[in-house]
């Protein structure tokens, strides 16, 4: 009997969100790891994040996305840069408990993705969000994704960020780890370029002018800036 074809997995918009946390010993960020039984990565440790949901793209934000990160954003995207925001912070709370958001009022009952943030009381807020780095998954995988990768100050939660009570068990061992020490973790390599990023930005508050971007398409291991710059190299 034929063997079954295999396909190529569809390539899937997503979102993660990096927390950077300023302590006494130094600056960490918020990570947890992934179950040994997981399909994408398991049993890595890796920032919050996940696909971008259709109800995304409809939610209130309770302010705009800063201008310089929503123009990075719509270069060679499909996606509303609100919608990719939204997702990142709606991931962050369903996979940490952790609230990235303004006091407020819905005007419209939230979708269900959406019901537990919306009961904290919130807004989605993106004002603090840094977009800092776009990655695609290489062909082969089971899954695959273009993950836009944000960067955000732990000052701006809404939520006690020891907290983790109302967290989903996505993730385990949620901690926040010192970036001088993430690489002993067991991390995916684009984990370990992204901290890269995040170790160039712990002192600079300001949206990058420029934003790496692993293309990995079937032609070449594309490493691109967005922001008008040519592209900088291949594998």
């Amino acid at each position: 009997m034929a063997s079954a074809r295999v396909t190529e997995a569809q390539v899937r918009d997503a979102a993660t969100l990096i927390v950077l946390r300023q302590r006494a010993e130094g600056p960490a960020v918020l990570m947890g790891q992934r179950g040994a039984g997981a399909a994408f990565m398991p049993g890595k440790f890796v920032f919050p994040g996940g696909a971008v949901d259709p109800s995304d793209a409809a939610v209130p934000l309770a302010a705009p996305l800063p201008a310089p990160c929503a123009a990075r954003l719509a270069e060679a995207s499909g996606q509303p840069a609100a919608a990719l925001a939204a997702t990142a912070i709606r991931e962050l709370w369903e996979e940490t408990g952790q609230i990235l958001g303004r006091p407020g009022p819905w005007a419209a009952p939230p979708p269900p993705d959406w019901a537990g943030f919306a009961a904290t009381g919130h807004l989605p807020d993106p004002t603090g969000l840094r977009f800092i780095f776009r990655a695609v998954t290489p062909p082969g995988r089971t899954r695959r994704f273009d993950a836009r990768f944000f960067l955000v100050d732990a000052a701006r939660l809404a939520s006690d960020p020891d907290d983790f009570t109302a967290a989903s068990d996505e993730l385990g061992a949620l901690q926040w780890v010192q970036l001088d020490a993430a690489r002993r973790f067991d991390l995916p390599f684009i984990t370990q370029v992204v901290l890269g990023e995040v170790m160039a930005r712990v002192d600079d508050p300001a949206p990058p002018a420029t934003v790496p971007f692993f293309r990995n398409n079937d032609e070449a291991h594309l490493v691109a800036r967005l922001g008008g710059q040519s592209p900088l190299g291949r594998d």
